[in-house]
């Protein structure tokens, strides 16, 4: 079973349904356990300052996660959890940024979040791209 805890501020028009439902599908090949992601919907003002506050870069970008564990990452001794529920952790994407990007790659706005969304899952799970 996967979870996807999803918030994104009222004026940003996403399908709500829709997002869950890629996530869901995007990770059900990836994962065999329960599995938990949260998914935020943002302003470039929130992201400019999630980027100032965790990574010391005073702009906004399109997509950051936040990882519970990194798994590219050697172990840590953990206490198995009661639930049993991977908690990858949360991927927050900036709806204007989105807008501008889908605009420019001549998609929808929903499927580009659906990317970017993508994107950051990956990152929780220990998939990480050249810097």
């Amino acid at each position: 079973m996967i979870t996807v805890l999803f918030h994104t501020e009222s004026h940003f028009p996403v399908t709500t349904q829709k997002i869950k439902d890629a996530v869901i599908s995007y990770l059900s090949t990836r994962v065999k356990s329960k599995t938990e992601v949260s998914i935020s919907i943002v302003g470039d003002r929130r992201m400019q300052e999630l980027n100032l506050t965790y990574r010391k870069l005073d702009a906004t970008t399109d997509v950051l996660s936040f990882p519970q564990n990194d798994p590219s990452q050697p172990a840590a001794p953990f206490v198995e959890v009661p639930d049993g529920i991977l908690r990858l952790g949360d991927v927050v994407v900036s709806y204007p940024q989105a807008v501008l990007e889908a605009t420019d790659e001549n998609k929808l706005v929903d499927d580009k979040i659906i990317e970017l969304i993508e994107h950051g899952i990956n990152h929780l799970l220990g998939i990480h791209h050249p810097e």
